[in-house]
């Protein structure tokens, strides 16, 4: 975001400025930000110069706040400042909406909030039980416990405080299982690549952790490698902890499923598909078959060394391998 402007303009100064206010109306950027009232027509004008000082650029600096009152388009460098703040204003709430409006960072929002449901869901559902374990017998445990105690009749104002308490737990659940639904149907459409290779809901989190698409495409795929394993990282940062050799990616079955000899190379290698992966969706928004068939290929190699008695390097000893920023 500058105050200049992408060329010259008819109306410009008479020495060839292109400033943002260049071809704006006088009071064209008068502002609202501070919550004064503005006459009609001014919200528009403010639009107009916020969008000039959004995508506008000059090839060198000048005097600005000179060539304003030169050119009608403020009375003092006052005047013009106090317009350029209206427009840079505006400008950045409605770069702040558009990004908040994304695809990306609505599956951010959506994610957050069935984690947050799922953790409030067990922890209304651990209350619920062990207050219901006072009141009625055969008292089940967890969400499930929870949903039990919600379809009994109470008969006091008690139990009717805890079959409530109960109800609540199971309705989180509820909502944590329809927000699941909403990420399978959004993600593909989001990040089609990342989904088909870690699934929708690690596909979500990948991109929450690392703060949108666009971030986790710029990330290398040894930082992707340890998403969600940040406490781990900084442990072995100081010396107190050995490095990690997955963060989130560990729930991935390619890891998981791997023997614990394999999984660093196992997570190596998913890392740095996954980034792969998050680039094509970022750059170019369609499916790379190329890239789900080579990491299939690399898991069979990785996982055969289990059959043929091999370490993790292949020479047939176990050694641990360390987080790297490969590809």
């Amino acid at each position: 975001m500058t105050d200049t402007d992408a060329e010259p303009v008819a109306s410009a100064a008479s020495d060839g400025g292109d400033g943002w206010f260049e071809a704006l109306p006088t009071g064209a950027a008068d502002s609202d930000a501070a919550g004064d009232d503005v006459e009609a027509g001014s919200d528009d004008a403010t639009a107009a110069a916020a969008t000039r000082v959004r995508d506008g650029s000059a090839g060198s600096p000048a005097d600005w706040p000179a060539r304003a009152v030169e050119s009608g388009f403020a009375d003092d460098a006052d005047e013009y400042y106090d317009r350029l703040k209206a427009a840079t204003t505006r400008a950045t709430r409605e770069a702040v909406r558009e990004r908040e409006r994304a695809d990306d960072a609505q599956l951010i929002h959506a994610i957050r909030a069935m984690d947050d449901s799922e953790r409030v869901a067990n922890e209304l559902a651990e209350r619920a039980v062990e207050w219901a374990g006072s009141l009625f017998d055969d008292v089940g445990s967890g969400v499930s416990g929870a949903r039990a105690i919600a379809a009994r009749e109470p008969e006091s104002e008690v139990e009717r405080r805890a079959v409530s308490l109960a109800e609540r737990a199971a309705e989180l659940d509820d909502e944590r299982a329809a927000l699941a639904e909403t990420i399978g149907r959004i993600a593909p459409a989001v990040a089609p690549n990342l989904t088909e290779m870690a699934g929708p809901e690690l596909a979500a989190r990948l991109i929450a952790l690392a703060g949108g698409l666009e971030s986790l495409a710029k990330k290398p795929s040894g930082t992707v490698q340890v998403l969600g394993a940040e406490d781990a990282l900084f442990a072995h940062l100081s010396g107190r902890a050995p490095s990690p050799k997955h963060g989130i990616i560990y729930t991935h079955e390619f890891v998981r499923g791997t023997r614990s000899e394999d999984r660093g190379s196992a997570a190596r290698a998913l890392a740095g598909k996954l980034t792969l992966a998050a680039r094509a969706d970022h750059y170019g928004g369609e499916r790379r078959e190329r890239l789900h068939d080579d990491l299939r290929e690399r898991m069979a190699t990785i996982r055969a060394r289990a059959d043929d008695g091999a370490g993790p390097d292949g020479s047939g000893s176990a050694e641990t391998e360390e987080v790297t920023d490969g590809e």
